[in-house]
């Protein structure tokens, strides 16, 4: 089995697991607040991740956590994970989903507009093209968008200015290592949730706290595998795999929570989905490794000098 196939298959586990936590974390929420199934799935991980680095025989605290680029990745890592349990929790799965799946076209955004990677016109399209499918999805009108879904945006947009300040996360904290400040931040998150819940949360079901453990078992499992597939094959040929996760979120909308998402949802996902694939296909990732940008030289301390 070639790298790249092998890549390809932890990428599809990944992105089934991602859906699976998904399913999971809004099941719960049937029996346990947003706010304290969050706490304790960022809990869960936290602890889970500590075993593993501590068994890797790597520091579980390090004072690179306190960087300032890390310190930016966990600000936005928390408004991500924030917004995007109140949308599990109160949007259909599917809308979620669709909207999440904007994430890299919003990275490249971010990339142009404040790391300085330089981004063509038919990649500018592409992103138009996509945040018109966003704009199916939402639907906005006279009376606004619907609170629901503008969490999802919301969760969308952390999640991926996170991602652009994991570009330039120091190199000496391994990928092992963020999964720690990653759960760490969810666990902040459901506490802030917490805050502006009315009265004092009550205690899960034995059925939600189940779940909730599921959720986080199956959180590290799916970041586990995404880690091995972006170090297994090339990133030309393993990032497209990432789409897989709006199939699976569907199928599992459907035949969980019995959504069957209306034409024009659909419409805007498969615009979402292609223009993120044209961008991925049009960003020259086949080398295997990201572009390096100012912000990730100047992390590494290679930045170039005039």
């Amino acid at each position: 089995m070639s790298d790249n196939l092998r890549g390809s298959l932890f990428m599809i586990a990944a992105m089934l697991g991602f859906a699976i936590e998904d399913s999971l974390f809004k099941a719960a929420t049937a029996g346990i607040s947003p706010g304290l199934g969050t706490f304790f799935f960022g809990l869960t991980g936290l602890v889970i991740y500590a075993a593993l680095v501590r068994r890797s025989g790597l520091p579980v605290w390090t004072r690179g956590y306190l960087g300032r680029t890390m310190l930016i990745r966990s600000a936005f890592e928390v408004m991500g994970r924030l917004f995007f349990a109140l949308a599990l929790a109160y949007a259909p799965l599917s809308v979620t989903s669709s909207i999440l799946q904007a994430a890299p076209l919003v990275v490249t955004l971010c990339a142009a507009l404040i790391l300085g990677e330089r981004v063509g016109a038919g990649r500018w399209i592409a992103m138009a093209v996509g945040f018109a499918g966003v704009l199916l999805i939402l639907r906005p009108s006279l009376d606004g968008i619907e609170l629901s879904a503008l969490y999802g945006l919301l969760g969308m947009i952390g999640f991926a200015c996170r991602d652009v300040a994991t570009r330039a996360s120091p190199p000496e904290i391994s990928a092992m290592q963020l999964g720690i400040p990653g759960f760490l931040t969810v666990t902040l998150a459901g506490l802030v949730i917490l805050a502006f819940e009315p009265g004092l949360p009550a205690m899960p079901t034995p059925r939600a706290a189940l779940l909730i453990l599921a959720t986080g078992l199956t959180g590290v499992l799916a970041y586990t595998a995404l880690t091995r597939a972006m170090r297994t094959g090339e990133v030309s040929v393993v990032a497209p795999f990432r789409y897989s996760r709006l199939l699976f979120a569907l199928i599992l909308a459907f035949l969980v929570f019995g959504e069957r998402p209306d034409a024009l949802t659909l419409v805007g996902a498969a615009l979402i989905v292609v223009s993120g694939l044209y961008t991925l296909v049009r960003s020259g990732a086949g080398s295997g490794q990201m572009p390096r940008t100012r912000l990730s030289e100047r992390a590494s301390g290679k930045e170039r000098r005039p």
